[in-house]
């Protein structure tokens, strides 16, 4: 199944060092269009992941999953209040676990 390109992250952005609008992919940070207008990077950065996808998918190589498609397990470590000054030692530590769709 061809993967659609449309659902992967963009955003256009000025670029002050040169001086035009950069059009950029989350999910291939390595990619970037330069343009005069954000609506042209914004074209320019598309077209560029489509031909990536394309070459990916001619050559056999996975293209990376769009981020609005994956799930997401956050983990994160609470320590108590109480422990904050001694943290590296602490023995008292609390998980805290969250798995969520995104919705993008």
């Amino acid at each position: 199944m061809a993967l659609n390109h449309d659902r992967y992250t963009y955003r256009v952005m000025w670029s002050e060092e040169d001086h035009e609008y950069v059009g950029l992919c989350t999910e291939f940070p390595s990619l970037s269009w330069l343009a005069p207008s954000p609506e042209a990077a914004f074209k320019g950065i598309r077209k560029v992941v489509a031909d990536v996808v394309h070459d990916l998918e001619v050559t056999g190589e996975a293209a990376p999953e769009p981020i609005a498609t994956k799930s997401w397990l956050f983990r994160t470590v609470i320590f108590p209040s109480k422990y904050k000054d001694f943290w590296p030692v602490c023995h008292e530590i609390y998980y805290f676990s969250m798995s969520c769709k995104s919705t993008f």
